[in-house]
């Protein structure tokens, strides 16, 4: 007679037929069973088979389970069967996540991920990456379909931004001008229509970390200088100066999310002509140029100027000086980056259309009007391509089929994602509903649910690594062969034509993104080399190359780089960006700074920047291009590296381990 079993744990407990009889019915009223006494005989079946087969001796848990399945296959009850064993394979996914909860704690007390090189190593970090790892394992076993969690844990896609899934939204563009018109309420009272530039700039740095606050993703001002621009109308130089260098320092240093991150900021510029705009773009950008307190390269805000024929692109446009300006001040601190309103798909909204940092454009709407104020990117995933391409074997059909049924998956597991943020209240996200930064939520209680509010929003279908794609279907990329770039645009025409159906399908605004896959690089291709091997061109390093970019270690001009990926702009209508990259900062050489931005506007770019380091000694202040370990003035090692990951800036030390890779890898374009 069975007297003990032996937990999965290793301990030794009184063995209880009960639970075997009760597991079989709950299996048996899963596909309408109700006959308790069937699973009793059962129960007995199983009873005797354990003892014949274990004589006596102390069995385990997973024995007994074995038993079950076997019996009850062997006595006609498949559908019980089945229904057990799924019951079984969940709970097994549930323990399994239990213990990868564990294991990641672990991991985070020592150094928290850096899956985001904007999160710090703090206690606050490290206490939100706790609950960001059982957040992401609660979703993916409890609320997810399992065939979409399925696809998301085995690597065919990727839930950006998991652990946030039922909370709340990426990103949105704050309309300012509204808040600083109309006063706030941050949760601790009112907040009065400010009358000084210092005033004005203090809180659009409180609205920026309040949204934060609410919100995983950015936070951008679309029209910061229109925006800005009543509250600078009275003031000198000095003055407004002084307060755009004292917004740069409390974006540098004014955290959110329980202290792990400062904001998300981009604040766009360039396109206001008024004598007070042009005072908010002119000083921004010298604040920014000058940088921190000793000359540190600001992080954060991105700043992103917006470029337009008739107002500061040509000479004697009215801002055009603002823009050579821009160009000096990108040379030295990577900052501005820069926006194209001239590019086909974006001329025909004016000088409306806004980035941020994180590459997100936000503008046509399916369920209201075509604004950039009040909305932003709901959710995003992103497929994994090179995959797709892989298991094609170069079988084009093969490919597109995969692609098509991949795209479908997605915007089904985006739908499933909306209606859970739909149930959400104005009163889950206090700030950017409850005073009215989102589209429409002025309209709505505290108590009222967000659908109505959140249709404005985009969902967007990611992503990454065309080139390795390419590689893997004809054995060259983009760069390589002129047939391959072909085969390129005709892959992400044909995604983007996938996802205007969606916008059909679903009536709602789904968009095609550029990923800025930055913990993904290397997520993606570490499963792919495990499950495929070593794929020259494809497997064979540590990350998969951004969006639709030419492989960073590839051997290209820059003005041939911009040619080819300008192609690829105008059908990523959820956010792109391209880059070129120097060896130093372009200081002395301006105008081909100049040539190559209006290359980019030729090439119908939306969104571009240029990369170069920047390093700064801790110690000494010393500003410059740093190429050993020591500084060249003192000695030290304490160095500040600064490059751009994602569209972001970052210190080089926040990096993950497949960035780092890139890093080394990239070559300068001439």
């Amino acid at each position: 007679m069975l007297t003990k079993i032996t937990k999965r744990d290793g301990r030794e407990v009184p063995f209880d037929a009960g639970k075997i009889t009760e597991a079989i019915f709950r299996a048996a009223q899963a596909v309408g069973g109700a006959d308790k006494e069937m699973a009793m005989e059962l129960t007995l079946d199983v009873l005797k088979y354990l003892k014949q087969s274990y004589n006596g001796g102390v069995v385990n848990v997973e024995n007994v389970q074995d038993a079950v399945e076997k019996i009850l296959i062997e006595q006609g009850h498949a559908r019980t069967a089945k229904a057990y064993i799924l019951h079984r394979d969940k709970r097994t996914r549930i323990r399994d996540a239990k213990s990868d909860i564990m294991d990641a704690v672990a991991d985070i007390l020592v150094e928290t991920s850096r899956e985001n090189a904007n999160v710090s190593n703090s206690p606050s970090a490290k206490m939100l990456q706790i609950a960001s790892a059982a957040s992401k394992a609660y979703y993916l076993n409890r609320l997810i379909p399992e065939h979409i969690a399925a696809a998301h844990v085995k690597g065919d896609i990727h839930i950006h931004d998991l652990d946030f899934y039922g909370k709340t939204l990426t990103c949105v563009q704050i309309p300012l001008g509204k808040l600083l018109q109309e006063g706030f309420n941050n949760g601790h009272g009112y907040i009065r229509s400010p009358k000084r530039p210092a005033s004005a700039t203090a809180l659009a740095a409180i609205v920026l970390q309040s949204s934060q606050n609410d919100m995983h993703g950015g936070q951008s001002f679309a029209f910061f200088d229109r925006d800005m621009a009543p509250f600078m109308a009275n003031a000198s130089e000095e003055e407004v100066y002084q307060a755009m260098e004292a917004l740069i320092y409390n974006l540098n240093s004014m955290h959110s999310r329980a202290g792990a991150q400062v904001p998300f900021s981009s604040l766009n510029v360039g396109g206001d002509t008024t004598p007070a705009g042009r005072m908010v773009t002119k000083n921004i950008l010298l604040a920014y140029e000058k940088g921190l307190g000793r000359g540190e390269n600001p992080i954060f805000p991105n700043i992103i100027f917006r470029l337009k024929e008739g107002v500061n692109f040509k000479p004697g446009d009215p801002n055009y000086d603002l823009f050579k300006l821009a160009i000096r001040v990108a040379s030295q601190r990577l900052n501005p980056t820069f926006s194209f309103m001239d590019s086909s798909f974006n001329k025909a909204y004016g000088d409306q259309v806004s980035y941020m940092g994180c590459r997100t454009r936000v503008m046509a709407n399916k369920r209201g009007p075509e604004v950039t104020d009040g909305r932003g990117n709901l959710s995003f995933t992103t497929i994994n391509l090179p995959r797709l391409a892989i298991k094609a074997e170069r079988d084009f059909m093969k490919f597109y089929q995969a692609l098509a049924d991949m795209i479908d998956l997605t915007c089904e597991q985006l739908f499933h994602r909306y209606q859970v943020q739909a149930r959400l209240k104005v009163k889950d996200m206090p700030f950017l509903m409850g005073q009215g930064l989102y589209l429409d939520s002025d309209k709505l209680s505290p108590e009222d649910r967000i659908e109505e509010v959140i249709k404005h929003g985009t969902l967007s279908v990611g992503f990454i690594g065309l080139a390795e794609t390419l590689t893997a279907l004809t054995g060259s990329h983009h760069g390589e062969s002129e047939e391959s770039q072909v085969l390129g645009e005709e892959i992400i025409a044909f995604m983007r034509n996938k996802v205007d159906k969606a916008v059909e399908r679903y009536n709602l605004n789904y968009t095609l993104l550029a990923t800025p896959a930055e913990g993904l690089s290397g997520r993606f291709i570490r499963m792919d080399r495990k499950e495929y091997g070593i794929i020259p061109g494809v497997t064979d390093k540590d990350y998969y190359t951004n969006s639709f970019h030419v492989p960073v270690n590839f051997p290209i001009s820059a003005f041939e780089k911009v040619r080819l990926e300008g192609v690829y702009h105008k059908y990523t209508n959820a956010g792109h960006i391209s880059y070129v990259e120097f060896t130093s900062p372009p200081v002395n050489n301006l105008s081909a700074v100049e040539d190559i931005l209006r290359h980019m506007k030729e090439c119908d770019f939306g969104y571009a920047g240029i990369n170069f380091p920047v390093d700064f000694c801790d110690k000494c202040g010393y500003l410059g291009v740093i190429d050993s370990d020591e500084c060249p003035s003192c000695g030290t090692t304490a160095i500040r590296r600064v490059r751009r990951i994602t569209g972001y800036l970052s210190t080089v030390d926040r990096f993950n381990d497949a960035k780092h890779s890139e890093l080394v890898e990239r070559v300068a374009h001439n």
